[in-house]
């Protein structure tokens, strides 16, 4: 016994040794691309003081709350007719069925920019928006950045955010629907009393990680002159050609949101998940 277990320890040592050298290897290999990078932007052609310069100037800043609102409002028209498409999706009936999934289909093949650009450019196809009681006025007016931004993306996030809550809601046992109908809820009370809290803990990892993606989305809206934080910097770069900088700058915003809200969305996952183990 002593010899076959000296044996093993002779045999997996090389093994070891081999893992313990690729491992080695990978990191100075990464470790040599990180200070080839940091290298590369210490000694290119940026002007650094600019960038310190330009993080904190109005504009910026009134960019990065055009972004962070777009962001929300977006996500929460995604959330509605997400979860509308969903129930869609799920019906016995076959019109919400069919009309469900082709809402998916569509809005998941077509690019968002190109949404985005459909929306800006609405009243090359509807002159005018008549609503009825009001009176009628020109798409042309009716249809701001801001607003085309937020169909643009909000309605494009409703087709994942669909497909989510789909996932959520069949992940739910089917014995708690029969439960409720055996208690004489109602399908609608069944949903908002029993399914929906037990699907939110499964769908609310994905859904933060589409409210990360939505913020940066948003940039696709300086496209449509939307003035979020992109599209002030671009302002500001046509200006004074210090491209670079501003879009450090751009840049740096974009990944303050995301490091803040990734442990909100941590947070928030664990507030959903207690009680779930027992």
């Amino acid at each position: 016994m002593t010899r076959t277990t000296e044996a093993s320890r002779l045999l997996a040592l090389p093994r070891g040794g081999r893992i313990a050298w690729t491992q080695i290897a990978s990191g100075v290999v990464l470790l040599a691309l990180c200070a080839w990078i940091i290298h590369a932007f210490a000694v290119g052609q940026i002007e650094w003081r600019y960038v310190g310069q330009f993080l904190f100037v109005p504009s910026i800043l009134r960019g990065v709350g055009a972004t962070l609102l777009m962001a929300i409002c977006a996500m929460a028209l995604g959330m509605v007719a997400g979860i509308v498409l969903a129930l869609g999706r799920l019906s016995t009936a076959w019109l919400p069925r069919i009309v469900s999934g082709l809402y998916v289909w569509l809005f998941r093949g077509v690019p968002v920019i190109l949404q985005l650009l459909i929306w800006f450019n609405l009243a090359l196809i509807f002159p005018h928006v008549t609503l009825p009681g009001i009176g009628s006025y020109r798409t042309v007016d009716l249809m701001t950045p801001f607003l085309s931004a937020l169909f643009g993306l909000g309605l494009n996030q409703a087709a994942y955010i669909a497909e989510i809550f789909r996932a959520g809601f069949q992940s739910v046992d089917r014995g708690q629907y029969e439960a409720a109908s055996a208690i004489g809820m109602t399908r609608l009370m069944a949903m908002r009393r029993i399914i929906f809290p037990q699907a939110f803990r499964t769908v609310i990892p994905p859904l933060g990680n589409e409210f990360i993606n939505m913020i940066k989305l948003t940039s696709l809206a300086s496209l449509i002159q939307y003035p979020e934080v992109l599209h002030n910097a671009e302002t500001i770069y046509y200006a004074n050609t210090r491209v670079i900088e501003l879009l450090i700058v751009a840049g740096f915003w974009y990944l303050t949101a995301v490091t803040v809200l990734s442990p909100l969305q941590h947070l928030l996952e664990c507030r959903f998940s207690r009680g779930k183990s027992s």
